[in-house]
C-alpha cells in the first residue's frame, strides 16, 4: 500500500529550507521535537512560544510529501480566527495551499461536526438548514412563543418564571443513552413530560427544527445521536482522516472533545493537539475531567516565549492556573507598571498609560500596533462598586460585539487561495460566512442563505453575487481597493437584510484593512498626539485579546463577574504573598486566569491600573519584583 506521506517529510534539510523560506527560527529542541513527531501528542505551548507558526510549518512539510488523493489532514481549530490564521500562514507556500483542497479541511470544530454529521442527518430527515446561531434561535423561539396559538398555555406559565425567556430561548437537544431529548440551558427538563407546557415545549423546539433553526449546541446533540445510530460514519471519517492536528485545544469543550473521540478515538488515527490550557477561558459548563482531558500528564512543552522578556515571564508562571508552568522569556525584556488612582483621577488612568507607551516604545513601533487597553469586563452590573468596567474608565467607550479586526479581508484573502487551489465552494462558502457575520454585527436582520439569492443583476440579490465574484478575483493588497468593495457591500446590506444599518461604527473592526503579513505593514491611520508622540489606545475586552500580540497593553481593575471582587487586587495579592495560585478560591483563580491572557499580549510595556486604596499593601512587593509604581495625579 502506498505511504500517506513520503518517509523523508521531516527530515533536517526540508525543515531547515522550508523554516527560511517562511522566516522561522528553530533554535530549542521542543520545537524540532514537535515538528518531527508522527505520533499521537499533546503540546503545551506558553504565550509567544510561537505554536502557531510551528502549526503552519509542520503543514506545509506534510502537504509537501502526501501521497493519497483521497485520505488527508484533518486540521480543526475552535474559532474562526484561529482557523483563518492557519489557513492563511499555509497560502503563503504551494505546498501549503494543497491542503486547502480536497482531500483535507481546514475548520472549526463546529464546521465539521456540521459538515459530516449533523447536516447530512438533517438532509435525511428532508431538513434544510436556514441559522445555526444562538441569536437568531433565541429571537426565533420567542417569537414563536408569544405568536403562535399552539403555545399560549406555555407562555402564560413561562411568564410568571424569572427566567421563563430563557428557558425556550437557550432549550437544546442533547442525545442521551442514544435518543435525542429536549433540555432547558442547563442539560435538565423543566417539566414533567406528560403536562401541557411540557408537550409544548417540546413542540416548539420540533417547530424550529422543522423551520431550520438551530443552536451550535444543537448540531453537536444531532451529530452524536446520527453517529450513535450510524456507527460506520465515524469509521468512514476516521479513514478519510488518518492525520488530525487540533488547535486552541483549551477552549475545546467536554461537549466537543466527546464527538470527536467518539470519530478520531482509534488508535490508528494520529491526533495530535496543541494549545495553552493556561488560556482556557471559555466553557460551556462546569469543567468535568475526560480521560482525553487537554493536556495529558505526559504532553510535550514549549515553555520559551519570544514575545516577552523574564519580568513577564515570572509574573505569567505564577498566574499558570490549570497546569504548572514555567516559562522562559527570551523576548525584548520590558516594563512592568503599576498605576495607582482613586476616584477622582480614574479618567486619567489611560491617557497616563498612553504617556508612559509613549516615552518608553519606540513610536514607530506604536504606530504600527497601538497600545491597547483590556478590562474583564466592558459594561457595568447592578452593583454599587466603582470603578467596575472598562466603560468606567473611558466615558465614551461604546460596545460593539466583537469581531476579529480585518476578519472579512483575512476571510477573503483565503477564500482567494481556495479558488486558486480549486475550490470554488469552499471559497465562496468561507466568504459569504464572514458577510454574514458582519450583517449581524451592522443590522437587526441576517442574510439568507447564498443559494437563495436571485441572480438578476438589477437586484441586490444578484449585485451580491457580483461582489463576491471580485472579492474572490481582485487584488486586496491596499487600503484604496478595499475601501471600494467594502463600500459597495454596505450599500447592499440595507438591501439583503431589510434592516437599516447600525452605523459605520459597528464595521469599522470587520472591514478593517489589514496587511499581508508577507508585505511590508504601511504605517496604520492612527490618530497621534504631535506635540507628545502620544498614540490613541484600542480598548476591549480581555477575552477579545486572546492570541495577539501588542507593543503595550494595559489591565484595568474591574469588578470580577461574582460582583464582590476586583481582579487586578486579588491578583496582586496573590502575587505578593506568593501564593500558590492552584490552591487559591475559585473566583480567583478565574481572576487571575483573565489576567493572564491580558497580561502575556505585550512585547514592551505591561501596565496594570488599581484603585489606591486596595493597591497600597502591595506596592512594595511588587516594587520588589522589579515593577514601576506610579501614582497618577491630574494634570
Amino acid at each position: 500500500m502506498t505511504p500517506l506521506y513520503a518517509p523523508d517529510v521531516f527530515i533536517k534539510d526540508k525543515v531547515e529550507a522550508l523554516a527560511q523560506q517562511l522566516g522561522l527560527e528553530l533554535p530549542h529542541q521542543e520545537q524540532w521535537d514537535f515538528i518531527q513527531s508522527a505520533e499521537r501528542l499533546d503540546l503545551q505551548a506558553a504565550p509567544g512560544s510561537g505554536k502557531t507558526s510551528l502549526v503552519g510549518l509542520k503543514l506545509a512539510l506534510l502537504g509537501q510529501g502526501w501521497n493519497s488523493p483521497t485520505r488527508g489532514i484533518c486540521v480543526l481549530s475552535h474559532t474562526n480566527t484561529a482557523k483563518d490564521e492557519i489557513s492563511s500562514r499555509l497560502a503563503i507556500t504551494p505546498a501549503g495551499r494543497r491542503l486547502l483542497q480536497y482531500p483535507h479541511f481546514i475548520g472549526t470544530i463546529q464546521a465539521f461536526t456540521n459538515t459530516f454529521f449533523a447536516l447530512p442527518a438533517l438532509r435525511a430527515r428532508g431538513i434544510e438548514v436556514q441559522a445555526v446561531d444562538d441569536d437568531t434561535y433565541a429571537a426565533a423561539a420567542l417569537r414563536l412563543l408569544e405568536r403562535h396559538p399552539a403555545f399560549r398555555t406555555l407562555n402564560t406559565f413561562l411568564g410568571k418564571r424569572r427566567n421563563g425567556p430563557a428557558l425556550v430561548s437557550e432549550a437544546r437537544y442533547v442525545c442521551d443513552a442514544g435518543k435525542l431529548t429536549t433540555t432547558g440551558p442547563d442539560g435538565t427538563q423543566p417539566f414533567k413530560p406528560d403536562t401541557p407546557s411540557g408537550r409544548q415545549f417540546v413542540a416548539l423546539k420540533e417547530k424550529l427544527t422543522e423551520q431550520g433553526i438551530f443552536r451550535y449546541h444543537d448540531m453537536f446533540a444531532l451529530a452524536e445521536h446520527h453517529l450513535t445510530h450510524h456507527p460506520q460514519l465515524a469509521e468512514a471519517a476516521a479513514h478519510r482522516f488518518p492525520f488530525v492536528l487540533l488547535d486552541e485545544m483549551q477552549d475545546t469543550s467536554d461537549l466537543q472533545q466527546r464527538l470527536l473521540d467518539k470519530v478520531f478515538g482509534s488508535p490508528r488515527t494520529v491526533v495530535q493537539r496543541v494549545g495553552d490550557v493556561n488560556q482556557r477561558i471559555f466553557t460551556d459548563g462546569p469543567s468535568v475531567a475526560q480521560p482525553s482531558s487537554f493536556p495529558l500528564p505526559h504532553a510535550a512543552q514549549l515553555p520559551v516565549s519570544r514575545r516577552f522578556g523574564s519580568k513577564v515571564a515570572a509574573l505569567a508562571s505564577d498566574l499558570t492556573i490549570h497546569r504548572r508552568q514555567r516559562i522562559d522569556g527570551a523576548g525584548h525584556d520590558g516594563t512592568i507598571a503599576l498605576l495607582l488612582f482613586d476616584d477622582n483621577t480614574v479618567s486619567e488612568v489611560v491617557p497616563a498609560f498612553e504617556r508612559m507607551a509613549a516615552a518608553t516604545i519606540p513610536r514607530p513601533l506604536l504606530l504600527d500596533s497601538p497600545p491597547r487597553v483590556l478590562g474583564s469586563r466592558l459594561t457595568p452590573g447592578r452593583a454599587k462598586a466603582f470603578p467596575q468596567s472598562v466603560s468606567c474608565y473611558v466615558p465614551d467607550f461604546t460596545t460593539v460585539p466583537s469581531q476579529a479586526i480585518g476578519s472579512v479581508i483575512t476571510s477573503a484573502r483565503t477564500a482567494q487561495a481556495h479558488r486558486q487551489a480549486g475550490d470554488n465552494h469552499a471559497a465562496v462558502t468561507l466568504l459569504w460566512n464572514a458577510i454574514r457575520a458582519v450583517a449581524r454585527l451592522a443590522t437587526s436582520g441576517s442574510l439568507p442563505p447564498l443559494r437563495r439569492l436571485d441572480r438578476d443583476p438589477a437586484t441586490a440579490g444578484g449585485r451580491t453575487r457580483v461582489l463576491l465574484h471580485d472579492m474572490l478575483t481582485s487584488p486586496l493588497d491596499s487600503h484604496a481597493e478595499w475601501a471600494v468593495i467594502t463600500a459597495r457591500l454596505q450599500r447592499l446590506l440595507p438591501d439583503l437584510t431589510q434592516s437599516p444599518l447600525k452605523g459605520v461604527a459597528h464595521l469599522t473592526d470587520p472591514l478593517a484593512h489589514v496587511p499581508r503579513a508577507d508585505q511590508l505593514a504601511p504605517v496604520p491611520d492612527v490618530p497621534a498626539d504631535a506635540d507628545h508622540g502620544v498614540v490613541t489606545s484600542l480598548v476591549g475586552s480581555i477575552q477579545s485579546a486572546k492570541g495577539e500580540t501588542h507593543t503595550a497593553t494595559l489591565i484595568l481593575e474591574c469588578l470580577e463577574r461574582s460582583g464582590k471582587k476586583f481582579d487586578v487586587h486579588e491578583v496582586l495579592a496573590l502575587l505578593s504573598q506568593q501564593q500558590d495560585a492552584t490552591k487559591a478560591l475559585v473566583t480567583v483563580q478565574r481572576a487571575a486566569q483573565l489576567v493572564f491572557v491580558g497580561a502575556t499580549r505585550p512585547t514592551h510595556l505591561l501596565a496594570f491600573a488599581a484603585h489606591r486604596t486596595r493597591a497600597e499593601p502591595y506596592v512594595e512587593a511588587m516594587a520588589a519584583r522589579g515593577w514601576s509604581v506610579h501614582d497618577i495625579n491630574p494634570r
